[in-house]
């Protein structure tokens, strides 16, 4: 059905809100909408809802590839998922024995345990090394205080003094700094390991200023939640968020560019869980070319380089913890890893591929039998590259070859595992979803000054009246967690109803 026998056959209908993009901000932003008591339209280019939320068949026929995200702490340490009934809709959670496992060339690892007292490099004899006290200083009192972390720092910031002000600046204090140099209040080289590979999770250079908080967040939210994966693939949070959607009375419709406002029903509010660039250009006259410029002005991030493999079994590690981890960090040291995202500053004109890139790994079917036929198993894994790198056929498969090389360092035996795989550069990544512009996985770039004010100071809103951005381009960025939507939305109820 094109776009204008659409707009017909819904000219009768009245809707209160429409949504453009089904990603887990534009299904939360909808959600919020409908509880309020508003009839809500989910529109969704793409033949099924989710956004970077699907899984398929990407290699062999049974094997079971998520596309985007896989490993998932934010979805369950934050409250806006955990005020949904998603388990009634299908949802079920995995918990990994161990979140995050980070191998050693020694054969050792660091481990990220669910228990703070517990979690850092663990040798093999299984002696803590001196940084267990030194860990618990760092991470205990975010731990503690989750509560007012997330409900002060994973927010849009607000005009006001804020409560608990003691809590939240000793964690700005830790946040800010670059992860290279709060590393070093870790003793040995593995500990240090272990929080670079988190903090690298910010996709930016790591001698960058706010790198850590990417580091802090995501291991406290490791101990508060686990790091979990979804039972059959994260397309099931998407169908699980969609279905509640509409046992709330919303409507969706799939497989329909919206090229222009002008296509949609009429309706008082508009979310759009697009880039700032899409808006731009979607919105055509309906905002002033200064904001239309500001938007276009708006920066993304560093890209994502991603392999999926079909395996004829698990990832052979040499180290057991990471055989019992649902995500693994491959980089070796500190050093090493700040050596591969170092390249994220670099242009994608002048970027080489690194021979020892940083690697992010998950091993769903190890705890999820719906993902590999019996016996078999899936591997997941990508690591950074400059936003708009550009791969021809032989720079795609060198950046194949060093990252099954970096597997292998730790796991030999890996390559000859491999009976398929599918490759993603970051233009294809971009070419299966628009929002990932230049491959950037994380709504754009959150360096510190888009980290507060993104994609611009007027945060969700817009000059238009009833047009709102509810995409991982506005607070608190990046990571399934829909509160990007959630507090759009929230933004536009208080206004239309002001």
């Amino acid at each position: 059905m094109t776009a204008a026998s659409r707009f017909l056959s819904m000219s009768k209908s009245n809707y209160d809100a429409v949504v453009i993009g089904s990603g887990p901000n534009g299904l939360a932003a909808a959600i919020t909408l409908a509880r309020s008591g508003r009839s809500v339209l989910v529109i969704e280019a793409a033949p099924e809802v989710g956004g970077g939320l699907r899984t398929s068949e990407l290699t062999l026929p049974g094997y079971l590839h998520d596309h985007c995200s896989a490993v998932h702490p934010m979805a369950v340490a934050t409250g806006f998922f955990r005020s949904l009934p998603l388990e009634q809709h299908g949802l079920q959670w995995i918990q990994p024995k161990i979140p995050l496992a980070h191998p050693l060339d020694d054969g050792s690892a660091a481990v990220l345990r669910r228990s703070v007292p517990e979690t850092g490099a663990v040798r093999r004899d299984g002696r803590f090394t001196p940084d267990e006290g030194s860990y618990q200083w760092l991470m205990a009192p975010i731990v503690q205080n989750w509560e007012t972390i997330e409900s002060e720092v994973l927010a849009p910031p607000r005009p006001r003094i804020p409560p608990h002000l003691r809590t939240l600046v000793s964690f700005g204090w830790k946040a800010i700094q670059p992860a290279t140099r709060l590393a070093q209040e870790f003793k040995s080289e593995a500990t240090k390991a272990l929080f670079s590979g988190i903090a690298a999770h910010s996709i930016l250079p790591l001698t960058e200023r706010g790198t850590s908080a990417a580091g802090l967040l995501l291991a406290a939210a490791g101990h508060v939640a686990g790091w979990p994966i979804p039972r059959g693939g994260s397309r099931g949070i998407a169908v699980a968020l969609a279905s509640y959607f509409q046992s709330l009375g919303g409507e969706v419709e799939t497989g329909w560019t919206v090229r222009s406002l002008d296509e949609l029903p009429a309706a008082p509010l508009v979310l759009c869980d697009t880039g700032p660039h899409a808006l731009a250009e979607i919105a055509g006259n309906r905002l002033p070319d200064s904001f239309k410029n500001a938007l276009r002005r708006f920066r993304y991030g560093g890209a994502a380089f991603k392999l999926d493999w079909a395996l004829d079994g698990p990832i052979p590690w040499t180290n057991p913890a990471c055989r019992e981890a649902g995500t693994v960090h491959v980089g070796g040291s500190l050093a090493e890893i700040a050596a591969s995202e170092a390249s994220l500053g670099a242009s994608p004109a002048s970027s080489e591929i690194p021979k020892r890139p940083f690697v992010l790994v998950a091993q769903q079917s190890l705890f999820d039998n719906t993902r590999a036929p019996d016996g078999r198993h899936t591997g997941w894994a990508y690591c950074h590259v400059p936003n708009g790198a550009h791969f021809d056929a032989k720079a795609e498969a060198e950046m194949a070859a060093s990252i099954e090389n970096q597997v292998e360092r730790f796991a030999p035996g890996f390559k000859d595992r491999i009976l398929a795989r599918c490759v993603r550069t970051p233009a294809r990544l971009e070419e299966e979803n628009p929002n990932l512009v230049g491959g950037d996985i994380a709504g754009g770039s959150m360096n510190l000054r888009q980290l507060l004010f993104r994609p611009t100071r007027r945060l969700y809103g817009t000059p238009a009246k009833g047009l709102y951005l509810c995409s991982a381009s506005t607070p608190p960025g990046g990571g399934v967690h829909g509160l990007c939507g959630y507090y759009a939305a929230l933004q536009a109820i208080r206004k239309a109803d002001s």
